[in-house]
């Protein structure tokens, strides 16, 4: 019997074996992998995921089913982390790691960049949320899907919609699609700013106001002739500009 799903965690159980399967399938998980679960909940993937690890690092706020996980696997092949994901200490981990997981509505956005501070890390990351985030996640420039969550993860992630999954498979039903999000650090050969504190805070300031240029939201760091001088035209709008443009932006210093 499935336990009652909480709504201050935001919990709809993933209990269609179909989808499960496609999951622990797009996972492809090895024997020797570190791999850390967010949000194990019942236990509907660490279950097939154990079948194929050795050992498996788990995250869960719930206590109850925590317990309730504490009590169906050995302490050797789960380790379980009771706590909030957003303040779980990724570095803690013995070598790099894959990380999975049905990710909360409530907390994926912050959750994801809390993930992005450790990508150094991470050999790869393969989540479940809700298909409106991941289509934010994957967006292209110029699309209406595009804003600042797209860029600061592309800035880090190369990023891959792998299919959808409809609300029929949880219980209860979610009122959206879900979708399956691969995410590959780029790696030491990406394109780093200079400032990654000046990128980040010009990516929030170009989308807080998206109807307006970029040489409106950008006035607090540079002006329309330095935009200009970085071969951007300050008459564009933030949705309009790649990873690497806005990483133009902010090297530009005058």
């Amino acid at each position: 019997m499935l336990p009652r799903a909480k709504k201050q965690f935001g919990q709809h159980f993933l209990t269609d074996r179909h989808y499960i399967d496609r999951i622990v399938t797009a996972i492809s998980p090895k024997a020797e992998d570190v791999m850390v679960e967010i949000g194990p909940g019942p236990g509907a993937l660490t279950a097939p995921l154990l079948e194929k690890l050795s050992h498996l690092d788990a995250v869960e706020i719930d206590r109850d089913l925590a317990a309730a996980l504490r009590a169906r696997f050995s302490p050797d092949k789960l380790s379980l982390h009771e706590q909030d994901v957003l303040a779980f200490d990724f570095a803690a981990l013995p070598s790099r790691f894959r990380c999975v997981g049905n990710l909360p509505y409530n907390i994926s956005t912050p959750f994801l960049f809390h993930l992005g501070e450790f990508a150094d890390e991470l050999i790869d990351a393969t989540f479940m949320l809700q298909k409106e985030v991941v289509d934010r996640m994957v967006a292209d420039p110029g699309t209406p899907d595009y804003g600042r969550l797209s860029v600061m993860l592309q800035y880090r992630f190369a990023m891959t919609r792998l299919f959808v999954v409809p609300p029929g498979a949880f219980t209860p039903p979610p009122k959206v699609d879900s979708a399956i999000v691969r995410m590959t650090p780029l790696g030491a050969e990406r394109l780093v700013a200079q400032d990654e504190t000046r990128f980040a805070a010009m990516v929030m300031a170009g989308f807080g106001q998206r109807r307006k240029t970029l040489g409106n939201t950008l006035k607090p760091f540079m002006t329309a002739a330095q935009i200009s001088a970085s071969g951007i035209d300050p008459q564009r709008r933030a949705e309009t500009l790649s990873v690497s443009e806005f990483v133009r932006l902010a090297d530009c210093r005058g």
